[in-house]
């Protein structure tokens, strides 16, 4: 497979753009080799600049849950560009996306919109904060909740890429007030509330972990989270930027029955264009500016366009949709073991709906120390297998694997296909 122009492209960029990117993982520094510079989406595919096309199990991180280009979301977005692309001020859009989102997801009573998973995030504690009026904050290793300060501490993610315990920059006071425990520890989940119960203004977590790879949460863990925030009154945040309308209607709150405080979205709820969101009770919500002491603003919050794609998208997701990936999924992750084990190597794929994670291990992964503990430097060798044949997964073990509806059976079994060719190289 020739990559001549991604090269060149790549070359040009490292010259205006830190690492010739503009987010770390793209850099292809966990897989090696050069970053692939994209053209065009249509469907279930990708095309680069050389012209090579790949079947994508990315999905820019999780959004394109329709798949690239949706020609329903492309057609709302492309009315509402004529129609004005930022008003900085309310618009029909925003109001139509969170009467959406409210109605699908039933924990949330009041919403704001944001532009980014990172906002969504760092206004949820900042509210969680101001309502509690306390100040620590309990989160979980390898939960990633973007790059404010007081989420960098074990975090998953780039940072699990690179073997980061945290960023320089931050300052150790941005720390000071963060608890870290194992995800899925319920000794260590016990003691942190017995210990700074009083103190801890929120828990933060994914419920699906899609930071670390798919880690999902073992029975009760979720349940015995919900019951000690009650206990202490603590704000129980679930970031469900990921997992939001991607694992089923109501996210993963609806599939594990716990029903959070404060829910943060994003991904799926802009369709491929860029926004966040953070809702939940309406007597903490009511504490946001105008309302309420907590100022939080953002010109493009609401952006028309972005509110647009969102609700194009979210009014296609069905039960007929949901059904489609999950056995699209369930036929990728038979497939793949199966032809692992086949080819004599040993291979864990976590899933839940359409997020997959591929760990080459033998036990299983509950928590962030399994996830690097596992064989991750054999992911490279499969990474770049896969590439050849024209498969494009994400660039680094500790992410997750996405399709969409507009995957195929045809996909799954060219997949399938190219992954015992990796598999035997690697067991070679």
């Amino acid at each position: 497979m020739k990559m001549l122009k991604s090269k060149e492209l790549y070359a040009e960029a490292r010259k205006v753009m830190v690492g010739g990117v503009n987010s770390p993982v793209r850099a292809f520094k966990a897989v090696g080799g050069t970053p692939v510079f994209f053209v065009k989406g249509k469907g279930s595919r990708i095309l680069d600049a050389d012209g090579n096309s790949f079947i994508d199990y990315v999905c820019s991180w999780g959004p394109l849950i329709l798949g690239h280009s949706d020609p329903k979301t492309l057609k709302a977005v492309t009315k509402a560009a004529k129609t004005g692309t930022s008003f900085g001020a309310p618009s029909v859009p925003e109001l139509r996306l969170a009467q959406k989102v409210c109605g699908m997801m039933p924990s949330i009573q009041k919403v704001r919109f944001v532009s980014s998973g990172t906002e969504a995030t760092m206004s949820a504690l900042r509210l969680a904060r101001a309502f509690t009026r306390r100040t620590k904050l309990l989160k979980f290793e390898g939960c990633y909740h973007g790059h404010a300060d007081p989420f960098l501490t074990r975090a998953g993610s780039g940072m699990a890429t690179f073997d980061m315990p945290d960023s320089a920059g931050i300052p150790p006071s941005a720390g000071a007030e963060t608890l870290t425990i194992e995800f899925n520890n319920e000794e260590q989940l016990e003691d942190a509330f017995h210990s700074h119960g009083g103190e801890i203004a929120a828990a933060i977590i994914e419920p699906v972990a899609g930071n670390m790879g798919v880690v999902p949460p073992v029975p009760g863990y979720l349940q015995r989270l919900r019951r000690l925030c009650s206990e202490s009154g603590s704000v129980l945040i679930f970031d469900e930027v990921i997992t939001g309308f991607r694992v089923a209607p109501g996210g993963a709150q609806a599939i594990y029955g716990v029903r959070p405080d404060l829910t943060c979205l994003g991904k799926v709820i802009g369709g491929g264009f860029p926004v966040g969101a953070y809702g939940g009770r309406d007597d903490i919500m009511r504490m946001v500016a105008p309302e309420g002491p907590v100022y939080q603003a953002g010109t493009l919050s609401g952006n028309p366009v972005a509110m647009a794609g969102g609700l194009a998208t979210l009014s296609q997701l069905n039960r007929k949709v949901y059904s489609r990936l999950e056995r699209l999924s369930a036929s990728l992750e038979e497939g793949l073991l199966e032809t692992a084990a086949a080819c004599g190597v040993q291979l864990i794929v976590n899933r839940v709906g359409s997020m997959l994670g591929l760990f080459f291990a033998s036990g299983e992964v509950r928590n962030f120390r399994d996830a690097k503990g596992s064989n991750h430097q054999q992911y490279p060798r499969f990474h770049r297998a896969l590439l050849e044949s024209g498969i494009y997964f994400p660039p680094s073990p500790f992410e997750t694997f996405f399709l969409s509806t507009a995957h195929s059976d045809g996909d799954v079994r060219t997949t399938v296909s190219a992954s015992r060719r990796a598999f035997r190289g690697l067991a070679s």
